[in-house]
């Protein structure tokens, strides 16, 4: 597999690493501009959606009082007032989820593509689509940590599917209505109920790309997963690669993505990413994580614990189980 392998199985650190991923400089080719783009709008979009979601306060003041004082008119339209902007927000956040799902998969199929003799030679030849898939990968795990830590979300939107079927039941006409129909409300809903909204659309979505693609190998999309996730983890373990790196937040990124890419290989290959089959060595990438300070990765520690698919299977490495559960 190239340069790549040499990089992967080599022991000594002295050698000079010859590949290197460039997450910062990376520019597209002629044969990647079309797909890059396409999902260079969505990438755009993505940093203002995280603008909008780490300042997202909520009307929880509003709604405790309605709920409060339930026959004070005023107070509850201050509230519906208050809410149905932040439904607005909401809508937008999930419609985006939908349109990062199009463009992972415009990615996954040049990056899976046979153009090349394998995946390994896709990434180094599309660097500037596989910076873009690692973009996408880094915004999910951003957006579902700021989410996590936001209750306020579910709140509100509980709050407005409650108001707005007891003014249904009331005959209340609503302007709040044409913001979020019934239908849309039920996916809207089951999207914010997972505690990873994001990543799960990026699961479900990688799981669709490979079942709509049966005349491509699933090797080629759990191999693009697993060499995404080595060239991660060599490039922060290897002082030569690290050295590179011209901003210390690259260093929060290739955790980003090397997790990531792990959870998306859990989800794809039909053994996971724990069993001694999987391609992606988690004792070497749960040992890089464990390297950063413990603040900067406690996230990512839990993202591998709680929302992986196979880490709790018989098969799972007790060793792996145990560097995981360490706190």
């Amino acid at each position: 597999m190239g340069n790549l392998l040499k990089v992967l199985t080599c022991t000594d650190l002295e050698q000079e690493p010859n590949f290197f991923l460039d997450f910062e400089n990376a520019q597209p080719t002629d044969t990647e501009r079309e797909v890059w783009e396409k999902v260079d709008l969505v990438l755009k979009d993505a940093r203002g959606i995280l603008d909008e979601l780490q300042a997202y306060k909520g009307a929880g003041q509003e709604i405790r009082e309605a709920i409060q004082n339930p026959n004070d008119e005023a107070l509850q339209k201050a509230a519906w007032v208050a809410v149905v902007p932040l439904v607005g927000k909401l809508k937008k956040f999930y419609q985006f989820s939908q349109r990062l799902e199009a463009a992972l998969h415009s990615l996954l199929g040049a990056l899976t593509s046979e153009t090349y003799d394998n995946p390994t030679q896709n990434l180094e030849r599309e660097q500037a689509l596989a910076k873009q898939f690692a973009e996408i990968l880094h915004f999910t795990l951003r957006f579902d940590e700021l989410k996590m830590t936001n209750p306020a979300i579910q709140n509100d939107f509980s709050y407005y599917r409650r108001t707005l079927s007891r003014m249904r039941i009331n005959n209340t006409p609503t302007e709040g209505e044409k913001e979020v129909n019934n239908e849309l409300a039920n996916r809207i809903s089951l999207f914010y109920a997972d505690a990873t909204p994001m990543l799960k659309t990026l699961s479900d979505g990688t799981t669709k790309f490979v079942s709509e693609n049966k005349n491509l190998p699933i090797e080629n999309t759990t191999d693009c997963l697993s060499t995404m996730a080595s060239v991660c983890k060599v490039m922060l373990e290897t002082p030569e690669y690290r050295s590179r790196f011209t901003s210390e937040e690259t260093v929060s990124f290739c955790l980003r993505v090397m997790v990531g890419v792990i959870i998306l290989y859990d989800y794809v290959h039909p053994v996971g990413a724990f069993s001694k089959s999987s391609k992606i060595d988690m004792k070497g990438c749960i040992k890089v994580l464990r390297d950063q300070p413990p603040n900067s990765v406690e996230g990512l520690l839990n993202a591998l614990r709680y929302t992986t698919k196979h880490l709790n299977d018989e098969s799972t490495n007790k060793t792996i189980k145990s560097m995981l559960q360490q706190q």
